[in-house]
Protein backbone atom coordinates (compact mmCIF):
# COMPACT_ATOMS: atom_id res chain seq x y z
CA UNK A 1 0.00 0.00 0.00
CA UNK A 2 1.47 3.33 -1.02
CA UNK A 3 2.40 5.40 1.99
CA UNK A 4 2.27 2.39 4.35
CA UNK A 5 4.01 -0.58 2.79
CA UNK A 6 6.40 1.61 0.81
CA UNK A 7 7.66 5.17 0.93
CA UNK A 8 6.33 8.16 -1.04
CA UNK A 9 8.63 10.95 -2.17
CA UNK A 10 7.22 14.36 -1.22
CA UNK A 11 8.27 17.68 -2.66
CA UNK A 12 9.48 20.42 -0.32
CA UNK A 13 6.22 22.31 -0.86
CA UNK A 14 4.14 19.25 -0.07
CA UNK A 15 6.10 18.62 3.11
CA UNK A 16 5.60 22.20 4.32
CA UNK A 17 1.88 22.16 3.54
CA UNK A 18 1.26 18.75 5.07
CA UNK A 19 3.36 19.58 8.12
CA UNK A 20 1.16 22.58 8.82
CA UNK A 21 -1.97 20.49 8.33
CA UNK A 22 -0.71 17.76 10.65
CA UNK A 23 0.05 20.28 13.38
CA UNK A 24 -3.47 21.70 13.26
CA UNK A 25 -5.69 18.72 12.38
CA UNK A 26 -4.68 16.31 15.12
CA UNK A 27 -4.31 18.55 18.14
CA UNK A 28 -7.52 17.72 20.00
CA UNK A 29 -9.33 15.08 17.95
CA UNK A 30 -10.57 11.79 19.39
CA UNK A 31 -10.29 8.85 16.97
CA UNK A 32 -14.08 8.69 16.66
CA UNK A 33 -14.00 12.17 15.06
CA UNK A 34 -12.05 10.73 12.09
CA UNK A 35 -10.46 14.02 10.97
CA UNK A 36 -9.10 12.40 7.79
CA UNK A 37 -12.40 10.94 6.65
CA UNK A 38 -12.68 13.26 3.68
CA UNK A 39 -9.23 12.46 2.27
CA UNK A 40 -8.28 9.91 -0.35
CA UNK A 41 -6.21 6.85 0.45
CA UNK A 42 -3.22 8.36 -1.37
CA UNK A 43 -3.48 11.62 0.58
CA UNK A 44 -3.56 9.71 3.85
CA UNK A 45 -0.50 7.77 2.75
CA UNK A 46 1.41 11.01 2.21
CA UNK A 47 0.44 12.26 5.65
CA UNK A 48 1.48 8.98 7.16
CA UNK A 49 4.95 9.18 5.62
CA UNK A 50 5.36 12.73 6.87
CA UNK A 51 4.20 11.70 10.34
CA UNK A 52 6.89 9.02 10.36
CA UNK A 53 9.51 11.52 9.23
CA UNK A 54 8.52 13.83 12.09
CA UNK A 55 8.15 10.97 14.59
CA UNK A 56 4.62 12.26 15.15
CA UNK A 57 2.78 9.33 16.68
CA UNK A 58 -0.56 11.12 17.01
CA UNK A 59 -0.71 12.10 13.35
CA UNK A 60 0.42 8.65 12.28
CA UNK A 61 -2.17 7.04 14.53
CA UNK A 62 -4.99 9.01 12.90
CA UNK A 63 -3.76 7.91 9.47
CA UNK A 64 -3.72 4.25 10.46
CA UNK A 65 -7.04 4.56 12.25
CA UNK A 66 -8.87 6.13 9.31
CA UNK A 67 -7.87 3.39 6.88
CA UNK A 68 -8.58 0.75 9.52
CA UNK A 69 -12.11 2.10 9.85
CA UNK A 70 -12.49 1.90 6.06
CA UNK A 71 -11.67 -1.81 6.06
CA UNK A 72 -8.08 -1.64 4.81
CA UNK A 73 -6.39 -5.02 4.31
CA UNK A 74 -5.02 -6.56 7.49
CA UNK A 75 -1.47 -6.87 6.13
CA UNK A 76 -1.35 -3.14 5.37
CA UNK A 77 -2.57 -2.16 8.85
CA UNK A 78 -0.07 -4.55 10.45
CA UNK A 79 2.79 -3.08 8.42
CA UNK A 80 1.69 0.45 9.23
CA UNK A 81 1.59 -0.35 12.94
CA UNK A 82 5.09 -1.85 12.76
CA UNK A 83 6.43 1.25 11.01
CA UNK A 84 4.72 3.63 13.40
CA UNK A 85 6.01 1.83 16.50
CA UNK A 86 9.52 1.75 15.02
CA UNK A 87 9.58 5.48 14.23
CA UNK A 88 7.32 7.20 16.79
CA UNK A 89 6.66 4.89 19.74
CA UNK A 90 7.03 7.64 22.34
CA UNK A 91 4.18 9.74 20.92
CA UNK A 92 1.60 7.15 19.84
CA UNK A 93 -1.69 7.81 21.69
CA UNK A 94 -3.00 5.02 23.86
CA UNK A 95 -6.23 4.74 21.85
CA UNK A 96 -4.42 3.07 18.93
CA UNK A 97 -4.26 -0.71 19.46
CA UNK A 98 -0.85 -2.35 19.25
CA UNK A 99 -2.09 -5.12 16.94
CA UNK A 100 -4.58 -5.62 14.12
CA UNK A 101 -8.12 -6.44 15.25
CA UNK A 102 -10.55 -7.25 12.45
CA UNK A 103 -13.64 -6.11 14.35
CA UNK A 104 -12.30 -2.80 15.70
CA UNK A 105 -14.57 -0.74 13.40
CA UNK A 106 -17.54 -2.69 14.76
CA UNK A 107 -16.48 -1.94 18.35
CA UNK A 108 -16.43 1.78 17.55
CA UNK A 109 -19.77 1.65 15.77
CA UNK A 110 -21.47 -0.16 18.65
CA UNK A 111 -19.88 1.84 21.49
CA UNK A 112 -20.76 5.18 19.89
CA UNK A 113 -24.45 4.30 20.08
CA UNK A 114 -24.27 4.77 23.85
CA UNK A 115 -24.24 8.17 25.50
CA UNK A 116 -24.29 9.22 29.16
CA UNK A 117 -25.96 12.24 30.75
CA UNK A 118 -23.89 14.29 33.18
CA UNK A 119 -20.51 13.82 34.76
CA UNK A 120 -19.48 11.40 37.49
CA UNK A 121 -16.61 9.20 38.63
CA UNK A 122 -17.17 5.99 36.69
CA UNK A 123 -15.49 4.79 33.51
CA UNK A 124 -16.48 2.18 30.93
CA UNK A 125 -13.58 0.17 29.54
CA UNK A 126 -12.86 -2.61 27.05
CA UNK A 127 -10.04 -5.15 27.29
CA UNK A 128 -8.82 -7.22 24.35
CA UNK A 129 -8.80 -10.94 25.17
CA UNK A 130 -6.48 -13.40 23.42
CA UNK A 131 -8.12 -16.67 22.32
CA UNK A 132 -5.59 -17.69 19.67
CA UNK A 133 -4.93 -20.96 21.51
CA UNK A 134 -8.53 -22.11 21.64
CA UNK A 135 -10.81 -20.42 19.09
CA UNK A 136 -11.00 -19.76 15.36
CA UNK A 137 -11.64 -16.08 16.18
CA UNK A 138 -8.37 -14.92 17.75
CA UNK A 139 -9.76 -12.16 19.96
CA UNK A 140 -12.63 -11.47 22.33
CA UNK A 141 -13.46 -8.47 24.48
CA UNK A 142 -14.16 -7.84 28.15
CA UNK A 143 -16.57 -5.04 29.08
CA UNK A 144 -16.19 -3.43 32.50
CA UNK A 145 -16.79 -0.31 34.57
CA UNK A 146 -14.68 1.19 37.34
CA UNK A 147 -13.90 4.34 39.29
CA UNK A 148 -10.31 3.81 38.13
CA UNK A 149 -9.05 4.73 34.68
CA UNK A 150 -9.12 1.91 32.13
CA UNK A 151 -5.34 1.49 32.26
CA UNK A 152 -5.32 1.45 36.07
CA UNK A 153 -8.13 -1.10 36.20
CA UNK A 154 -6.37 -3.28 33.61
CA UNK A 155 -3.21 -3.28 35.74
CA UNK A 156 -5.31 -4.31 38.74
CA UNK A 157 -6.84 -7.21 36.82
CA UNK A 158 -3.40 -8.43 35.75
CA UNK A 159 -2.13 -8.12 39.34
CA UNK A 160 -5.03 -10.23 40.60
CA UNK A 161 -6.82 -7.36 42.37
CA UNK A 162 -10.58 -8.00 42.11
CA UNK A 163 -9.65 -9.63 38.83
CA UNK A 164 -11.94 -11.17 36.26
CA UNK A 165 -10.50 -14.55 35.30
CA UNK A 166 -10.78 -13.82 31.60
CA UNK A 167 -8.73 -10.62 31.89
CA UNK A 168 -6.20 -12.13 34.29
CA UNK A 169 -5.55 -15.05 31.94
CA UNK A 170 -6.23 -13.61 28.49
CA UNK A 171 -6.22 -9.80 28.70
CA UNK A 172 -3.52 -8.29 26.48
CA UNK A 173 -4.38 -4.59 26.17
CA UNK A 174 -7.03 -1.97 26.85
CA UNK A 175 -9.06 -0.86 23.83
CA UNK A 176 -9.24 2.76 24.87
CA UNK A 177 -10.59 4.40 21.74
CA UNK A 178 -14.17 3.10 21.44
CA UNK A 179 -15.15 4.22 24.96
CA UNK A 180 -13.31 7.54 25.25
CA UNK A 181 -16.70 9.28 25.36
CA UNK A 182 -17.82 7.10 28.26
CA UNK A 183 -15.28 8.27 30.84
CA UNK A 184 -16.16 10.09 34.08
CA UNK A 185 -19.87 9.39 33.92
CA UNK A 186 -22.48 8.79 36.62
CA UNK A 187 -22.35 5.38 38.29
CA UNK A 188 -25.96 4.55 37.48
CA UNK A 189 -25.37 5.39 33.83
CA UNK A 190 -22.17 3.34 33.80
CA UNK A 191 -23.95 0.30 35.24
CA UNK A 192 -26.64 0.55 32.57
CA UNK A 193 -24.23 1.09 29.70
CA UNK A 194 -21.85 -1.66 30.82
CA UNK A 195 -24.55 -4.32 30.48
CA UNK A 196 -26.14 -2.94 27.34
CA UNK A 197 -22.79 -2.48 25.61
CA UNK A 198 -21.78 -6.07 26.38
CA UNK A 199 -25.08 -7.32 24.95
CA UNK A 200 -24.76 -5.16 21.84
CA UNK A 201 -21.21 -6.34 21.15
CA UNK A 202 -22.19 -9.97 21.67
CA UNK A 203 -25.08 -9.49 19.23
CA UNK A 204 -22.51 -8.77 16.48
CA UNK A 205 -20.96 -12.19 17.01
CA UNK A 206 -18.03 -11.21 19.24
CA UNK A 207 -16.88 -13.31 22.19
CA UNK A 208 -17.79 -11.03 25.10
CA UNK A 209 -16.99 -11.36 28.79
CA UNK A 210 -17.97 -9.10 31.70
CA UNK A 211 -20.76 -6.62 31.32
CA UNK A 212 -22.26 -7.11 34.77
Amino acid sequence: MAGFASSITLTTGERKLLSCQLDTVFANHAPSARPLQGLSRAEIGKRFDLALAKADGAAGAHCVHELWMRGEMAINIERALERLWAEAAATIPDWLPMRYIEWLPTAYDVALRFQADGKGRSNIYLVLLDYEDSRAESYGVYVGMSKYTPSQRFDQHKAGIRAAGSVLKRGIEVLTGPTLHLQYIKRGEAERIEGQLAEALAATGLMVKGGH
